[in-house]
């Protein structure tokens, strides 16, 4: 999840070719190792992982993708390629063709159903964009081919590979992202094994084909990181005179201040909060030299443990409230049941 805008940026440029294994990698010194400590942490046998790294494909691509410098995008550029038209019209058709289990998910984890299909939206557009590349190859090659990130891609490998074992996967026939997110949520394989729910009672948790459990995993997701349902997300703000802005700033996304120490510091809401609400500044350029701040509150702090950006939330924010809109004014559309059958 955490890597998903970026598979997203550079997503476009990157297919997955056909896998051909590279005959070499399961003699490699390194390789044999991480299968040695995988058999002594007795999760795994020998020959189960040499006929899975007998058929990894190294992808030199991906490397070469984490390697271009990141750069920062202002927010009116963000929104402009997020936050669209067709986003909001698949979403608000995803919302209609899921409502029960979208009501659902609300009833027993508290997160309203615009806020899921928009994570849904912006991560895979509903499922239309989940990745390409096998993740054996994706998160082999980042763990053993990109010092930098190793030790971590190399422990979602084994998350992946437990995974794998417990759903009655093939290793070698899941997809995902160049980075190792998977299915319509774009979980990375530990974010899977703790948050994802089978919610339609299938006995497996389906993230890749079954809208119902990527929508139960999404909802169980916020739900453990402390979202508050009905709470608002962001609440814009002005900044006085002399207020320590880029001091605020700093802190992101991170709540250290109420808001009444961000009043006292300069820096007052422009909606009724009480004192003690834990919120944040942050900014964003809505054109060229133009500079709106804004509050982030518990539940932006909340979508910004799924994706650690201030951009992303305020995308998310932005199309849940336009979904949730769109969907209530296409229920006010439709002719009485009652009515038609007269």
């Amino acid at each position: 999840m955490k890597l998903a805008i970026a598979a997203a940026l550079a997503g476009a440029a990157l297919t997955a070719p056909p896998a051909q294994a590279d005959a070499a990698f399961l003699s490699r010194p390194d390789v044999q190792r991480y299968i040695d400590e995988q058999v002594a942490s007795g999760q795994f046998n020998r020959p189960e992982l040499e006929a899975v790294f007998a058929n990894v494909e190294l992808k030199p691509n991906i490397i070469r993708i984490l390697d271009k410098p990141s750069t920062s995008r202002p927010w009116y550029q963000f929104r402009a390629s997020t936050v669209n038209d067709k986003l909001i019209a698949d979403g608000t058709a995803f919302w209609q063709a899921n409502a029960d289990a979208l009501s659902r998910a609300e009833r027993q984890y508290g997160v309203a159903p615009e806020v899921i299909v928009a994570i849904l939206g912006v991560e895979t557009h509903y499922g239309r964009n989940t990745g390409s590349f096998r993740l054996v190859d994706s998160l082999s090659t980042i763990g053993f081919d990109y010092p930098r990130r190793a030790a971590y891609f190399r422990g979602e490998l084994t998350q992946f590979l437990l995974l794998a074992k417990e759903e009655g996967k093939d290793p070698l026939t899941l997809k995902g992202s160049y980075a190792g997110a998977m299915g319509l949520p774009q979980f990375m394989p530990s974010s899977y094994r703790k948050w994802a729910v089978d919610f339609d009672g299938s006995g497996h948790r389906d993230i890749w084909n079954n809208p119902h459990d990527a929508i139960g995993s999404v909802a169980h997701y916020f739900q453990l990181h402390g979202w508050r349902h009905g709470d608002d997300v962001v609440v814009p703000a002005s900044v006085a005179p002399g207020a320590q802005v880029d001091k605020l700033l700093a802190d992101k996304f991170n709540l250290h201040y109420t808001v009444g120490e961000l009043r006292k510091l300069g820096v007052a809401s422009q909606a009724q909060l009480a004192d003690d609400v834990p919120a944040v500044l942050f900014s964003l350029e809505t054109a060229p030299g133009v500079t709106e701040y804004w509050l982030g509150l518990n539940n932006f702090y909340a979508i910004t443990r799924y994706n650690r950006s201030t951009l992303y939330a305020k995308a998310v924010q932005e199309i849940a409230d336009q979904l949730r809109a769109r969907y209530y004014a296409t229920l006010a559309q439709r002719p009485d049941p009652a009515s038609v059958a007269q």
